[in-house]
């Protein structure tokens, strides 16, 4: 609840619709700040039923803010769609910064951050994620990862194969209640989530080649 800015803050105040990944979650973020304005949902799976009528809306003379469950909207989320449908129809899109998972977890890791590149997620099929992780072994910078609590032991096994035993961090839950970071080589990090069960959004730093 703190990580939010006093500039969000107003501007959920003053828009006329909130489109939010999930409006449950939102929901106790707008009451908790005493926030009443009509929510739309807007995730993954329903956001090409929603552009057009929240594209029209805007075209109507409303303003629309996007929120996402957690971070940046639109970073490796489906909020870039929106945000994509918006410029090719000459609507301003304002940016409001806030909280992001990568950069957050990046500035902690310990690893350089003079340059870096944002992976992303990986993909779920073994085959095509260790061929993407190939692609990647011999970049010289610093490797942001989102993992899935579900994939996490698999994608630092087979970090450790192709890459190697670099410095790594594993940042769980990054800003909030539960928030931890673990520091040390892939290996050590692997050893740590062998059959347990790893809660909450995992953001992992790994040192480049």
């Amino acid at each position: 609840m703190e990580d939010i800015t006093l500039r969000a803050l107003r501007i959920l105040k003053e828009v006329d619709i909130i489109a939010a990944e999930d409006t449950r979650h939102t929901k106790k973020l707008l009451t908790h700040y005493d926030i009443h304005k009509p929510l739309v949902s807007f995730f993954e799976g329903n956001e090409m039923k929603r552009l057009d009528g929240l594209i029209g809306e805007i075209k109507s003379g409303k303003n629309v803010a996007l929120v996402s469950d957690a971070g940046t909207p639109a970073i490796s989320d489906p909020g870039f769609k929106f945000v994509r449908a918006a410029i090719s129809e000459g609507i301003e899109v304002i940016p409001v910064p806030g909280p992001s998972a990568a950069i957050t977890a990046l500035s902690a890791s310990g690893l350089p951050t003079d340059q870096f590149t944002f992976v992303g997620f990986l993909p779920d099929k073994e085959g095509k994620r260790k061929t993407k992780l190939g692609e990647l072994k011999d970049y010289n910078h610093t490797l942001v990862f989102y993992v899935s609590k579900w994939k996490i032991e698999k994608v630092l096994a087979d970090m450790l194969e192709i890459f190697g035993d670099r410095p790594a961090a594993m940042c769980r839950e990054m800003t909030k209640v539960y928030e931890e970071i673990k520091r040390g080589n892939i290996s050590k990090i692997l050893e740590s989530v062998k059959g347990k069960e790893i809660k909450g959004e995992i953001t992992l730093v790994v040192g480049g080649a």
